[in-house]
């Protein structure tokens, strides 16, 4: 095809895109997306604050209409679009994304809440205070100036940046297959960390740690945590996760409700109200009756009111866990080094902003020196002058021209040019005594200053002490109380932080069945009444295990056959009072002729406590709870059985408790648990209480101070006997009478130790529940046959028996 020079130039489309896109992805990483190490600017930050210090726009200078601004950016630094100038400066104005703004606006640069900046012609800026020390000797050929976009200006490649500007405003930004997101931080920190270096070239991170601890946001919060911090300072890259600052509160009505102070970094305040509505409205999240935003001019206040019965610390819990209360910041520490980019640890990032500083000062330095010698150089010629001032005058009045008396002066004192200069416009004022005077003193001075300026490039240490000097004047004029709380709680949030603790009845039927219910679903009752439906059962199955414990406690499950399981009591389903629950084998891997026997509520498993063990038979064992703290949910063996015997019971105790066992025919027996000595878990135990034939262990009981021993029959008979009646004896005696049992009681099937304070609950085969106080339990007797305590259908017997701490 003919062009328009009359050539067709050939091209591979395949290499002519891959230099076009190579050329796109290097132009985005270098000149637009990524900061500069050194003063942590990205080219347009940079192009903005150097027009506003070329127009004069100090901070003790009246604001300039934004408009203004941008335009003169646009026409001398940055042919780009100016709604990307604009974003970037109101960015660097805003106290929100900015820890120290490096522009002090004027009028509406949006807010925390999303709202954008109003229009660049309505909106005012200037340079901050903190800016001037990013410019500043700027003049002074510090950095490097290259052309602009057409060669008609001069723009610097990069500021001299006297603040770490890199560390302590953070800075964020997308090219092409890499990304740049380094948190601000606390300037006072980030100089002392500088400080350090300077002192101790050869602190590693974990020493730099020390003085900067973490990340400081502008809009504070609490950082979850330290390792996220220490992965991102070590490797460059880490994940630090940032929960607001709230707290629980109690309104005028009694109510309690959270409130939110601050919140995480870059979080849309005005998002985060309408998620927290939306899960409300989904009753995802159950408990907040009302939301409101107060915040104002004097700070943030996010108002969470909850309903009476809510658990504010479970509603936090569930918040953090589906909202932005609780964020993530991903650390990735990416610069430009030598105008490649580079992940860079904090060590290194100190390291390039100190060797940066190193240049600035040298630079600045031979810029100083070499205007103190043309300033001494020009000084030596007018003392000269004044030395010999009538023949200067002589040959200057003789001179037909400037020209000529200059080149007459050098002929005749050896002059330079620029000498000479001088002396044919040196004025006749400084001709004075005054004025001489003066001169004098100003060639001493410049001398030493000459001297002072020599050393200082001749010494690194004294480069560095001017650097050190610089940095605590900064600090002293700008540093700020940290913002963002460091905390060392991890957020790692467990099942249990999202559900209210709460009392709960656990209920375990014969067959296996199992249900949680809320300890409130029972009503307070008289002894004798007929109770409430406590589990619906099919006709052959009855309730065989009832337990009070709560949501957060493991629940520890043992067999007839001498295994345990371990289960979270929140794991098992709630459901109705007349429900008959979830078998157990659908939350437990038992087998199918295992039961039930025993259920332990532990909330740690701590190797001063033990688990104490009885058999059908008679045998006792006891073991460090520490021993069964394992997640096997094909459980273990607790204890080892001879064949037909069963587990019993099993007890929490603290190995110094008093033991009572107590037989199906009446018999009771008490000892101490130190009579038994600690055992491992695959052990058969020793012998408790010795048995008369066609006897059995029902029951097992620990002694309380003050307490009782309530001892309940079959057919719905029992009594409440002061344990100092029951002698302690050695263990694997016959014991002693408990109760007479006979026809009309029926043998006993269970016993529980009471106090006069506490409510007890008794469950029939039939599902029917009643919950009394143990006062009105008559107080008898080892010897008696006991009182009603439950009215029975024709059939129906006790089954279950549980105490309830009515102030716990």
């Amino acid at each position: 095809m003919p062009s328009i020079t009359g050539k067709v130039v050939p091209l591979d489309i395949n290499e002519e895109m891959k230099h076009s896109y190579l050329d796109y992805a290097m132009s985005v990483i270098v000149a637009r997306a990524l900061p500069d190490v050194r003063d942590g600017l990205k080219p347009v930050h940079r192009r903005i604050l150097y027009a506003m210090h070329s127009l004069g726009l100090s901070s003790d200078k009246p604001h300039r209409k934004s408009a203004y601004i941008v335009g003169e950016v646009l026409a001398k630094y940055h042919p780009h679009g100016d709604t990307s100038v604009y974003d970037a400066l109101v960015r660097l104005a805003q106290d929100f994304a900015c820890r120290y703004p490096l522009v002090d606006g004027h009028g509406n640069f949006g807010s925390v809440d999303g709202d954008s900046a109003a229009a660049m012609r309505y909106t005012e800026a200037r340079m901050a205070k903190i800016t001037a020390e990013m410019l500043v000797d700027i003049e002074k050929e510090t950095v490097d100036f290259i052309p602009n976009y057409d060669d008609k200006n001069e723009e610097p490649t990069v500021l001299p940046a006297r603040i770490p500007n890199l560390l302590i405003n953070g800075s964020a930004g997308i090219a092409v297959g890499m990304a740049t997101n380094i948190p601000p931080h606390n300037l006072a920190e980030v100089i002392d960390g500088v400080i350090m270096l300077i002192d101790k070239p050869e602190a590693e991170v974990q020493e730099i740690m020390t003085v900067i601890k973490g990340p400081d946001f502008p809009t504070g919060g609490k950082i979850m945590g330290r390792e996220g911090i220490w992965n991102a300072y070590r490797t460059g890259r880490g994940t630090i996760r940032v929960r607001a600052q709230t707290m629980i509160e109690k309104t005028d009505s009694g109510r309690n409700c959270i409130i939110v102070n601050e919140i995480p970094y870059q979080v849309n305040k005005a998002r985060l109200i309408e998620k927290i509505a939306e899960l409300v409205k989904d009753k995802k999240i159950d408990g907040i009756s009302d939301l409101r935003d107060e915040s104002d001019r004097r700070g943030m206040r996010i108002m969470i009111e909850l309903k009476r019965d809510a658990n504010p610390q479970v509603i936090l819990n569930q918040l953090y866990k589906h909202t932005q209360l609780q964020d993530s910041f991903g650390v990735n520490m990416l610069a430009l080094v030598n105008g490649q980019p580079r992940v860079l640890n904090l060590k290194q990032i100190l390291f390039y902003y100190l060797e940066h500083q190193k240049d600035v000062i040298v630079r600045r330095t031979r810029f100083d020196l070499r205007k103190a010698e043309e300033r001494a150089h020009i000084v030596e010629g007018l003392r000269i002058a004044i030395a010999y001032l009538d023949e200067v005058i002589k040959i200057i009045r003789s001179s037909q021209t400037t020209d000529l008396a200059k080149k007459a002066l050098c002929e005749k004192f050896g002059l330079t040019e620029r000498q000479a200069e001088a002396i044919v416009e040196m004025r006749l004022k400084q001709l004075t005594g005054l004025e001489r005077e003066k001169l004098e003193q100003e060639y001493k001075e410049l001398l030493s200053k000459i001297a002072y300026l020599r050393s200082i490039l001749e010494s690194e240490k004294k480069v560095l002490d001017i650097i050190k000097k610089e940095l605590l004047v900064i600090k002293k004029k700008f540093a700020d109380p940290r913002r963002s709380f460091i905390s060392d709680e991890e957020v790692a949030l467990g099942t249990e932080d999202l559900i209210p603790e709460e009392d709960v009845v656990i209920t375990i039927t014969n067959q296996g069945y199992t249900k949680r219910i809320p300890l409130d679903t029972y009503r307070n009752q008289r002894r004798g009444g007929r109770g409430v439906m406590a589990m619906g059962t099919k006709t052959e199955d009855f309730v065989r295990h009832l337990f009070v414990t709560t949501t957060h406690h493991f629940f520890l499950f043992f067999t007839n056959q001498g295994k345990v399981f371990r289960l979270k009591v929140h794991e098992i389903p709630e459901a109705g009072r007349q429900a008959k629950g979830t078998a157990i084998v659908n939350l437990l891997y038992i087998g199918g002729d295992e039961k039930i026997t025993a259920v332990i509520p532990v909330k740690e498993f701590d190797s001063e406590q033990y688990l104490f063990m009885a058999t059908r038979h008679g045998l006792v064992k006891k073991t460090s709870l520490d021993q069964y703290d394992t997640s096997r949910r094909d459980g273990i063996i607790a204890i080892s059985l001879n064949e037909e015997d069963q587990l019993v019971d099993v007890k929490l105790t603290s190995g110094e408790e008093q033991i009572v066992l107590a037989t199906k025919r009446g018999q009771a027996i008490r000892f101490p648990e130190e009579q038994v000595r600690p055992m491992g878990r695959n052990t058969r135990g020793v012998r408790g209480i010795s048995l008369a034939a066609n006897d059995e262990v029902v029951g097992m009981e620990t002694v309380r101070p003050d307490a009782y021993l309530l001892t309940v029959t079959a057919n719905g008979f029992g009594k409440r006997t002061l344990l100092t009646e029951y002698r302690a004896q050695t263990r694997a005696g016959k014991g002693v009478i408990n109760i007479k049992v006979n026809k009309r009681n029926g043998l006993v099937v269970a016993v529980q130790v009471v106090k006069s304070d506490e409510e007890v609950m008794m469950v029939s085969a039939e599902g029917i529940a009643i919950r009394f106080s143990a006062e009105d339990i008559s107080k008898i007797g080892r010897a008696t046959q006991g009182v009603t305590l439950m009215k029975l259908d024709q059939g129906d017997t006790v089954v279950a028996v549980a105490s309830v701490l009515t102030d716990d």
